[in-house]
């Protein structure tokens, strides 16, 4: 190839080059083997290890020098990125002392910079007459010693300010960067230890490498390639996609050797990811944990190695602890997944940590100060008649179960419990006189002055406080465990069930003036479905009503209102409409259990209408709790408020065994069930932690059945 010829095809390359020329830098190229170290590999070519670093930008410690990797080496010392006045370079590297040198015959200033492990640079800074004559035999010298620099602390690393997109999580930023969580979190102290919030426009200190930016860099990660006949950088830069100036600076050796030449062992960037922005639209995130493989990984996270390694070039380098793994958002399904970030399958009962030894208090109104227990036919009349002291002391009774459940796997529990009197006044008292400290988690108080009252306190001291029963709060408490799912999540529950089961059926909405977030729910899935009218936001205007019935198609009629005399004339009116032409269901998205199960409303009727509705808890079968409660209480079959007292406790205890935390439980565990109740916290930044588990019921032959979602498919 002729000069000129050479000179037009390496283009900007050659003024790129320059710089390098400029040095006289010489390079070497080194494929790491097995068993080889940066250590190693550096004094195999009596280069520092720091200097390697700067020359390979993707290593960024000692620990990322892996077998197969394509090394660039620096002969002559670190590279300069870029030219320094000499008193700023002063300035960056101080000696620790000298020691002296009398120079032999045959030396050359190379062979005591390779010697001494310095750069020529530094040699003549302090030998200054080198700078303007050659080096003689006889020259008394003096070397510079620098301090010993630890590799992993070689690759000095500068820091830029990030500002949070929309839809980014710290998962997501996690893995823009190439870092763990962890780090981000050592590097960002400020961020919340209770929460994985992270606000769009929220600036965070991130690493860059130093004279780079993540904008600017094009890869991390590299392949090696060797040179087949006739290719040209032109060609090759086409193939990867990459200007030829790019590949001359990943491989200086093409310079010093004239151009391309056949069977060249360089270094490529790897093709890069095209599937669009990181963020929680486009994917969702894995964090490794310890001691796990690629193998295994593959198989939990339902993806192939290939996909998995596309979208995740750095596992090229070997999987680790902490990296944040991308998946498509498609493979959710089937997955636990929560802010985004998918949750490893925990048996809590199979991970307690006996070291762990949970302090609990519970706050619930029994009423001790108006209950004479000597008056033992009164006391069952007002534990009868009023609720709260049915669900307290129900409640407690359940949280008992669970305690001696906890104990009997080994786990020691530190109890308290405090009678609230039902008065904030009396928890203003427990507050100001009781000592919480070391306390792992508040269960409750139920009233929500009170709630608002104990919340705030324990916000103070970073604890957990569990709602029993309360959904919501009309103030924000970041340290808040709402238990029961708000009204809202079990109409999403709800009308998700329905339009997958959907088929065309004739839909009509019956919905009084307090439901009508109810019906225009309802109506945005359904926009074809008929409204009924209601005379005195109570009963059916019922010929109108029955127009609206098909005899062609099966009926489907919400229900949304807490009346029970509405409830009992709507059922019956359903009920005698069905024939073998008309086929009506009913269903509603705002079950009220007090309404439903009045007196007045026919259990047969519902249950003709294969009555449908979300709740957030299911009827208790005959499982271990069942059997433990009916021993410890001679027999007592447990109610709804037993149950959920154990649930709530049995959950609450299992987490702090596991991890005597429950703000960092919340974030690796997924949903929990148990005898009645299930649990999945998500984090809503400072309004607290609410439960989104919940369940569909139906009613079948005089029976309430839970609907599986495996079920789905059969009435598909």
């Amino acid at each position: 190839m002729g000069m000129k010829k050479y000179i037009l095809q390496l283009g900007l390359a050659v003024i790129f080059m320059t710089s390098f020329q400029a040095f006289a830098q010489e390079y070497a190229t080194h494929a790491v083997k097995e068993g080889e170290t940066l250590q190693s590999i550096s004094q195999q070519y009596r280069v520092t290890p720091y200097s390697i670093l700067q020359a390979n930008k993707e290593i960024k410690s000692a620990s990322d020098v892996k077998p197969n990797i394509i090394l660039v080496i620096p002969l002559k010392g670190p590279i300069v990125q870029k030219e320094k006045p000499k008193e700023e370079e002063q300035e960056e590297i101080k000696p620790i002392g000298f020691t002296r040198h009398r120079v032999r015959r045959k030396e050359t200033l190379f062979g005591l910079t390779q010697k001494y492990e310095i750069t020529e640079e530094q040699l003549k800074r302090y030998n200054r007459e080198l700078y303007s004559e050659p080096l003689q035999k006889g020259m008394v010298l003096q070397i510079p010693q620098f301090p010993e620099v630890d590799p992993e602390d070689e690759r000095e690393l500068d820091f830029e300010t990030y500002t949070v997109q929309p839809k980014e999580t710290r998962w997501s930023i996690a893995h823009k960067y190439g870092i763990t969580v962890d780090s981000l979190l050592v590097l960002n102290p400020d961020l919340s230890k209770t929460s994985n919030y992270l606000a769009a426009g929220q600036e965070l200190k991130l690493p860059r490498p130093k004279g780079d930016s993540l904008k600017e860099q094009q890869v991390e990660l590299f392949t090696s390639y060797t040179v087949p006949p006739k290719m040209t950088l032109y060609s090759l830069g086409k193939e990867y996609g990459v200007p030829s100036d790019s590949i001359v600076k990943l491989n200086p050796e093409i310079m010093a050797q004239g151009g391309l030449k056949e069977g060249m062992v360089i270094r490529l960037p790897k093709k890069r990811d095209t599937s669009g922005e990181v963020n929680t639209d486009n994917f969702i995130f894995y964090e490794v944990k310890p001691k796990q493989n690629i193998f295994r990984l593959t198989q939990n996270l339902k993806i192939s190695r290939e996909e998995l390694f596309r979208l995740n070039p750095d596992l090229e380098n070997g999987l680790k602890a902490g990296m944040v793994l991308k998946l498509p958002k498609e493979r959710a399904e089937g997955l636990q997944v929560k802010n985004a970030l998918v949750l490893d399958k925990v048996n809590l009962v199979d991970s307690i940590n006996l070291e762990n030894k949970p302090k609990v208090v519970f706050m619930l109104p029994f009423r001790l100060d108006r209950i004479d227990l000597n008056d033992t036919k009164k006391t069952q009349s007002q534990i009868a008649t009023r609720r709260d002291l049915a669900l307290s002391l129900g409640f407690y009774s359940g949280a008992l179960v669970a305690l001696d459940s906890i104990k009997k796997l080994g786990v020691s529990v530190d109890v308290k419990t405090y009678d609230t009197e039902l008065s904030q006044a009396k928890v203003k008292e427990i507050l100001f006189r009781e000592n919480l400290q070391g306390v792992n988690a508040i269960i409750g108080p139920v009233a929500a002055g009170a709630l608002n009252e104990v919340a705030v306190v324990a916000a103070s001291k970073n604890i957990p406080v569990i709602a029993p029963v309360a959904s919501d709060s009309e103030l924000s408490h970041s340290n808040v465990f709402f238990s029961v799912p708000r009204e809202q999540i079990l109409r999403e529950k709800m009308l998700s069930y329905m339009k997958k089961i959907y088929n065309n059926e004739n839909v009509i909405i019956i919905a009084d003036a307090e439901h009508q977030v109810a019906h225009d729910s309802i109506l945005s899935k359904f926009p074809a479905a008929q409204i009924a009218k209601i005379i005195d936001n109570k009963s059916l205007h019922l010929d109108r009503f029955l127009l609206k019935l098909s005899e062609t198609k099966e009926n489907w009629v919400f229900l949304e209102t807490d009346q029970p005399n509405m409830i009992s004339s709507v059922t019956s009116i359903l009920n005698s409409a069905i024939t073998e032409d008309v086929k009506v269901r009913m269903f509603t998205t705002s079950y009220n259990n007090n309404a439903y199960e009045d007196d007045a409303v026919s259990n047969t009727h519902l249950s003709n209408l294969r009555f449908t509705y979300p709740s957030f808890y299911r009827e208790a079968g005959n499982d271990f709790f069942t059997k433990a409660y009916q021993k410890r209480y001679n027999g007592l079959r447990p109610d709804r408020y037993a149950v959920r007292g154990f649930d709530v406790t049995y959950d609450v205890l299992l987490k702090l065994a596991h991890k005597n935390n429950l703000f960092e439980t919340s974030k690796i565990i997924g949903q929990t069930e148990y005898t009645g109740n299930s649990f999945d916290y998500i984090n809503d930044w400072s309004s607290g932690y609410f439960n989104r588990a919940c369940y569909i019921m139906e009613y079948d032959n005089l029976q309430i059945k839970e609907v599986k979602q495996d079920d789905l498919k059969s009435n598909l």
